[in-house]
């Protein structure tokens, strides 16, 4: 069992126990018997660190993440970070969706770490694992007190995501961006309602999302999108790529940036699940595209970009930012942190 950089929670009286053979001795864990919640379990625990290192190998822009959660109540059924709950014993499938760590003491851990003289300022990632403004966050409320330390540190950092609960923390994103680079983006990968219903039950719809885009835009935040992922098959035609690609433009985004989907262990098998109860006949279709790989071939990660890149230009939608690399693959030791 790989916790030994978390230590549980347990002092809260309003709790019920939790499930000892799977978390030790004491695990406390809480459920909240409300619309939102229903049927989702939170851990909580005490991280020993929150600011994590990317490994190298990655290739990602970023080298320090910091992610306040674990698992995702978003549920999206292609989620890349879905392996990273096998390391706890809990599956990649539903304990992903509704079994969520949270990391308690995630703003005090923070403000301590940018505070100590081994840190030097570098850029900090947030939602690049799991959403850090998902539905969880509105009764956790980490994220202010995140913001709050890194501004007060005047700490560069970039925040990824689907949620609305972003508006929220408005006016602390603007007392951040006053004094250090503060970059936004949110994920929409297309704008099919019927689509988003089935693959993406916990977000906010894409057109809520790109409401989102607008609102920090024109408080002053300025917004990219990253157009992921691009689900071969059911988003991917010309007339899909075109109107997602024009409705990221009409929200005053000033990037955009494709990604293809890729799917990893964990999340494949999910995924494959899901088209096999919604889109039966193009499981062929998606071995023959990816067989055993985890990425589409790279002439269709090609044609995808480069076709979002001439919409983008068309529609006026702002610089577009350079093929981006795959993201990695965390190992063990980083996803714990």
């Amino acid at each position: 069992m790989r916790w030994d950089n978390l230590q549980l929670d347990t002092t809260t009286a309003d709790s019920t126990a939790g499930p000892a053979a799977l978390f030790g001795p004491g695990t406390v864990s809480r459920r909240f018997d409300t619309p939102e919640f229903r049927g989702i379990t939170f851990h909580e625990v005490h991280a020993r660190s929150i600011v994590n290192r990317v490994p190298g190998a990655s290739r990602m822009p970023f080298e320090w993440t910091v992610n306040p959660y674990r698992g995702c109540s978003h549920a999206c059924v292609y989620c890349f970070a879905r392996r990273t709950h096998g390391y706890l014993d809990l599956d990649t499938g539903h304990d992903f969706d509704s079994q969520i760590v949270v990391k308690v003491n995630a703003p005090e851990l923070l403000r301590r770490e940018l505070g100590s003289r081994r840190w030097h300022g570098e850029h900090i990632a947030m939602g690049t694992n799991v959403d850090c403004y998902q539905r969880a966050e509105g009764r956790y409320r980490l994220m202010p007190g995140i913001i709050e330390a890194l501004r007060d540190y005047a700490n560069p950092f970039s925040i990824l995501t689907k949620g609305s609960l972003i508006l929220r923390d408005l006016e602390l994103l603007r007392q951040a961006a006053a004094v250090t680079e503060v970059a936004v983006n949110v994920s929409v990968g297309f704008t099919d309602r019927e689509l988003w219903r089935t693959v993406e039950p916990g977000t906010p719809s894409p057109q809520k999302r790109l409401e989102v885009c607008r609102t920090l835009t024109d408080a002053g935040i300025p917004c990219g999108v990253l157009m992921a992922p691009v689900l071969p098959y059911l988003s991917d035609s010309p007339e899909q790529l075109r109107e997602t690609v024009r409705a990221i433009a009409e929200a005053g985004a000033v990037s955009v940036t494709p990604l293809v989907l890729h799917l990893r262990p964990g999340a494949r098998e999910w995924y494959t699940a899901w088209l096999e109860r919604h889109h039966p006949g193009l499981l062929p279709r998606y071995a023959a595209l990816y067989g055993d790989a985890a990425y589409a071939p790279r002439w269709y990660q090609r044609r995808i970009t480069r076709t979002v890149h001439e919409l983008a230009a068309t529609h006026g939608c702002g610089p577009t930012t350079p093929d981006p690399p795959p993201p990695p693959t965390p190992p063990a030791q980083l996803t714990l942190l």
